[in-house]
C-alpha cells in the first residue's frame, strides 16, 4: 500500500477582503440642479439610500484538465507514488481538487491493483472536507472491488446505495451496477454475475439496455471454461424479440473460435451477412474485428485455403484493414506453415506503412516472423529481422520482447549448427537476466547449447530437482488447504498477527469457503484492519492436474510466494465458482526442500 498522505486537507483559498459598509452611513444633502434660494424651490436634506453590499467574489475554479491528463499518463506507466506526490502539490497550490481529478486518482489506483488506496481516496472524497462523490466514483470503486475479488464489500456498497444510506443520497443506476458486473464477467465468474443480475434486474431492465446486458453475458462466457454457453444467451436474445448487433455477432464468433467450433463461427458469419442484407441501415456488415477473429480460428485449424479465401475477401471489400488485421493475416499464414505467404504479406505491410504510419508493425509481428525462421535455422533472416525491429517497429520494445529476440537468435544459431555464435548470445543473455525457466523456449535452447558444448566450461549453474519429475501433477507435492490454515476475510489482523512470524503469505477465504485472496506479511501495517482490506486478489490458481514444472515456473517467473490449487472444474464451471473449492497450496517452502544446486 502506498503512502498517500491522506487525508487530503488543505486550507481554503483566501477571499478578497472588502471593507464593510458602516451600519449607519452619514446623511448627505443633495441640491437639485438650478435650484433657487426660495423656500418653495429648496427641498430639505434627504437621506441617501443604503448602498448595496458588494458581494465577495470567490476565486475562479482552476482549470485542472492538465492534471487529469497527467494522472492518466502516469497511470499507464503504473507510477502510483508519483501520482499521489503531484496530487499533494496541486492541493497545496489550488486547495481542494474537484471530483473529476479525484476520480482519475481512484482509476489509477484500480489500474495499479491497489484497491486499498482507492478505498481511502473514496472515503476522503465523501468526507466533510472532501469534494464529494458521484456515480462515476461508485462505479470505479465497485469495479476495483470486483477485480480484487472483494465481492462481499462490493455487494454491501450496492445495498447501501439501494437503501439510500450512501453518501450524497445517490440513486442506484445501471451505470453503477455495470462496473461490478463487467469485472465479474471479465474474470469469468458467471455464478456471482448471474446473482448480481437477478438481484438488481429491475434496475438493469428499467433503463432499456437489455441488449447491452446480454452482450456482457456473452462476453462473460468467452472468459469462462465453457465459451459455447454464449449460444444459449443468443437464443434468449431472440426469444425476447431483440435484434443482435455487430458486437453480439463478433463476440459469439469469438466464443465459437475459442471452443474450436470454427464451423459454427462460419455459420454465424453467414447469418450476419444475411441479416445485413435484410436491413437497410447496413449495421451488420462484417468488419475487421470479425475477419480477424475468423483468421485466428482458421490458423488454429491450419486451414490454409480458408485463410487465403478470407484474406482475399477482406481485400476485395470496402473494408478498412488496420494494423491488427494485417498482423492477424501474417499470424494465420505462419500457423498454417505458409512462410512464403507470410513474408509476402509482411512486405505488403511495410509498403503500406510508407503511406500510413498507423500500419507500421509492432514488435510482436517481428517476433512471429523470427520464430518461423529460427525453426528453419535461417540465422541471417533472424538477424535482419532483429535489426529492423529496432528501427522500423512502432511502440516500445519491452525487456521481455528483447529477451525473446535474443533467445530466437540463439535458437537460429543452434539450428544452423553455429554453436560458437549461440554461446556468445547465451553469455549476453546471462549478463542481462538473472535467470530463466528451463521449460521455456530460451531455457530449452540453452540446454541444447550446453549439450553441444559437452557441458565443458558451463556458463550456467542450474537447480536440480533429483526427486521430482516436472510432468508430475502438483497435487503430489502440495500442502493440503486445511493444513495451510486459511484466514476468514471478516477477521481482523490483531487476532492472527503471530501467524506472520512464521508464514509470509496466508490464503483468505470468504463465507462460502472459496479462496478470494492472499495476505502478505509486508502489507500488514495496521493492526486493527480487517483481513479483507489488506489482502491481494484474486489469488494465483492452478488445477490439480497442472504439472509441478509449470507451478515452479509461476513461482520463479511471476515472483509468487504461494499458488492455490483447486479441483479440475467441469466445462460448465470456472475456477472461481463456488463449487471449485481450493484443495491445497504450493509455496516456496514446498520448493526449497526439493532443490539441489550443482557445483561448478
Amino acid at each position: 500500500m502506498h503512502s498517500i498522505g491522506l487525508p487530503f486537507r488543505a486550507p481554503p483559498p483566501p477571499f478578497l477582503e472588502v471593507a464593510p459598509w458602516p451600519s449607519n452611513p452619514p446623511s448627505r444633502t443633495l441640491l437639485p440642479p438650478r435650484a433657487s434660494l426660495s423656500s418653495s424651490a429648496y427641498s430639505p436634506s434627504r437621506r441617501l439610500p443604503k448602498p448595496p453590499s458588494v458581494p465577495t467574489k470567490p476565486l475562479p475554479s482552476p482549470d485542472l484538465r492538465w492534471l487529469t491528463s497527467r494522472i492518466v499518463k502516469l497511470s499507464r506507466r503504473r507510477q502510483l507514488d508519483q501520482i499521489f506526490e503531484e496530487v499533494e502539490i496541486a492541493k497545496r497550490r489550488y486547495g481542494r481538487l474537484n471530483t473529476i481529478v479525484m476520480n482519475a486518482v481512484m482509476e489509477a489506483c484500480i489500474h495499479c491493483q491497489d484497491v486499498g488506496s482507492a478505498r481511502q481516496v473514496f472515503e476522503e472524497m465523501s468526507g466533510p472536507d472532501g469534494c464529494g462523490v458521484d456515480n462515476v466514483s461508485f462505479g470505479i470503486l465497485l469495479k476495483g472491488l470486483g477485480e480484487a475479488r472483494r465481492v462481499d464489500e462490493a455487494f454491501q456498497m450496492l445495498e447501501s446505495i439501494d437503501k439510500g444510506s450512501a453518501f450524497g443520497g445517490l440513486q442506484l443506476s445501471a451505470h453503477v451496477i455495470y462496473g461490478l458486473l463487467n469485472s465479474l464477467l471479465q474474470s469469468g465468474d458467471l455464478w456471482r454475475a448471474n446473482g448480481l443480475i437477478a438481484r438488481y434486474r429491475f434496475v438493469l431492465h428499467k433503463e432499456g439496455q437489455s441488449l447491452l446486458l446480454y452482450n456482457l453475458l456473452i462476453k462473460g462466457y468467452t472468459n469462462s471454461d465453457f465459451p459455447l454457453g454464449a449460444l444459449a444467451v443468443r437464443d434468449e436474445i431472440l426469444r425476447q424479440g431483440l435484434k443482435p448487433d455487430k458486437l453480439t455477432y463478433n463476440t459469439l464468433i469469438f466464443a465459437c473460435v475459442k471452443s474450436g467450433r470454427i464451423d459454427a463461427a462460419v455459420q454465424l458469419l453467414a447469418e450476419m451477412k444475411e441479416e445485413n442484407e435484410k436491413s437497410s441501415c447496413c449495421e451488420l456488415i462484417p468488419d475487421a474485428v470479425t475477419y480477424t477473429i475468423l483468421l485466428k480460428g482458421f490458423g488454429n485449424n491450419k486451414d490454409l485455403h480458408s485463410v487465403i479465401k478470407t484474406v482475399e475477401e477482406m481485400k476485395t471489400s470496402d473494408l478498412f484493414i488496420d494494423r491488427t488485421a494485417y498482423t492477424a493475416m501474417v499470424d494465420a499464414l505462419l500457423a498454417c506453415g505458409s512462410i512464403k505467404g507470410a513474408l509476402c504479406m509482411f512486405g505488403e505491410i511495410i509498403k503500406q506503412s510508407g503511406k500510413d504510419s498507423n500500419i507500421r508493425p509492432k514488435p510482436h509481428l517481428y517476433l512471429s516472423m523470427m520464430r518461423a525462421f529460427a525453426m528453419r535455422g535461417d540465422l541471417d533472416m533472424v538477424k535482419r529481422l532483429n535489426i529492423r525491429m529496432w528501427s522500423d517497429s512502432v511502440g516500445s520494445i519491452s525487456p521481455l520482447v528483447q529477451g525473446e529476440a535474443d533467445e530466437l537468435l540463439m535458437e537460429a544459431a543452434i539450428n544452423d549448427n553455429q554453436v560458437d555464435f549461440a554461446k556468445v548470445v547465451l553469455s549476453k543473455i546471462i549478463t542481462r537476466r538473472q535467470g530463466f525457466s528451463w521449460t521455456s523456449r530460451g531455457g530449452m535452447t540453452a540446454i541444447k547449447v550446453e549439450a553441444l558444448s559437452g557441458f565443458t566450461c558451463s556458463m550456467l549453474r542450474p537447480y536440480i530437482l533429483p526427486q521430482v519429475l516436472v510432468d508430475d501433477p502438483v497435487e503430489k507435492y502440495m500442502t493440503a488447504f486445511d493444513d495451510a490454515n486459511p484466514l476468514p476475510c471478516s477477521m481482523t489482523l490483531n487476532k492472527v498477527v503471530m501467524r506472520f512470524f512464521k508464514d509470509s503469505a496466508i490464503p483468505v477465504v470468504d463465507d462460502w469457503g472459496s479462496c478470494v485472496g492472499i495476505v502478505y506479511r509486508n502489507d500488514c501495517n495496521k493492526i486493527d484492519a480487517p483481513v479483507s482490506s489488506v489482502m491481494r486478489g484474486p489469488p494465483p490458481c492452478v488445477t490439480t492436474s497442472t504439472s509441478i514444472g509449470r507451478v515452479i515456473d509461476l513461482l520463479l517467473e511471476k515472483k509468487y510466494e504461494i499458488v492455490v490449487v483447486v479441483r479440475n472444474s467441469s466445462v460448465y464451471e470456472t475456477i472461481y465458482s463456488c463449487s471449485s473449492r481450493p484443495v491445497g497450496v504450493f509455496t516456496l517452502k514446498n520448493l526449497f526442500p526439493l532443490l539441489h544446486v550443482t557445483d561448478q
